[in-house]
């Protein structure tokens, strides 16, 4: 993984911002918001066979001027470079995602986040959590419930660790465990052969996509599509066929594809 200079009119443009550009946590807050309501999570080049680059200028090429989306690396990649364009001051680490997993169940290091250090204190910044991602930065040392403009988060603090947690409802969910070791570029190139190329990665046995939006997430897993509200609400269903899943990915994610494309995942299984 890589970092170069980025076109910052090209990215704002990508993500519809135009608000003020002072290493602010104002402007940090509506930089992340409008980036994960904006730029697509999704793995989708992963099932039509392709490697996914995380050099700087395979990701701004793709998420900006090819307007698709992506994962971790790619996200985070992207907001980092963005942010540190704008003066902030930024650090790369990896995390575990505790999602969808039992406690004791083990989970590999393939996650990439950001810490952004402003004013003297520490925030966690992440566009790159799929369904999850967040759409406020969340103050590092602290335990509080902290509000976002989905759901409420906190961060635990145990023996060197932090554990990213959700409310969903009356119940805490969690997200992603991390300590604040600084990653070198070989460490998220390691994570991310594993998470584009492996048998076993999630990436590799499903189709996941999603994006943010004012009071709801729109996510895709496999045939399944959900509307979920900040309050709690879904509305859930199954695509039908290929072509519905081609119209969805266009209305909802802005991911256009030739029509005929078809992904291929085990975790996609269309009713004959």
């Amino acid at each position: 993984m890589t970092e170069s200079a980025i076109d910052l009119p090209a990215y704002f443009a990508r993500i519809g911002y135009d608000g003020p550009r002072d290493p602010t946590l104002a402007t940090l807050r509506a930089v992340l918001f409008r980036h994960v309501c904006t730029i697509p999570f999704e793995n989708l080049d992963i099932l039509l066979g392709r490697r996914i680059a995380i050099d700087f200028p395979s990701v701004e090429r793709k998420l900006v001027r090819d307007r698709r989306g992506g994962y971790c690396f790619e996200q985070n990649l992207l907001l980092c470079t963005a942010l540190r364009a704008l003066g902030f001051q930024v650090m790369t680490i990896a995390g575990r995602i505790r999602l969808g997993r039992l406690p004791d169940e083990p989970a590999g290091l393939t996650h990439m986040l950001l810490i952004v250090e402003l004013d003297g204190r520490r925030y966690v910044a992440d566009a790159g959590i799929g369904s999850w991602s967040l759409s406020a930065p969340l103050l590092l040392d602290t335990e509080e419930e902290q509000a976002t403009p989905h759901e409420p988060r906190r961060l635990l603090h145990q023996a060197g660790y932090y554990l990213q947690q959700v409310k969903l409802g009356a119940e805490w969910s969690d997200v992603v465990r991390f300590n604040l070791e600084p990653q070198h570029p070989i460490d998220y190139e390691l994570g991310n052969w594993f998470t584009c190329t492996h048998a076993q990665s999630r990436f590799m046995q499903n189709l996941a996509v999603s994006r943010s939006a004012e009071g709801r997430r729109y996510t895709l897993l496999n045939r399944e599509f959900t509307i979920r509200q900040s309050d709690g609400r879904a509305e859930k269903r199954d695509l039908g066929t290929p072509d519905e899943l081609l119209v969805v990915l266009a209305e909802h994610f802005g991911l256009h594809f030739s029509p005929g494309t078809r992904f291929d995942a085990p975790g996609v299984s269309w009713p004959s």
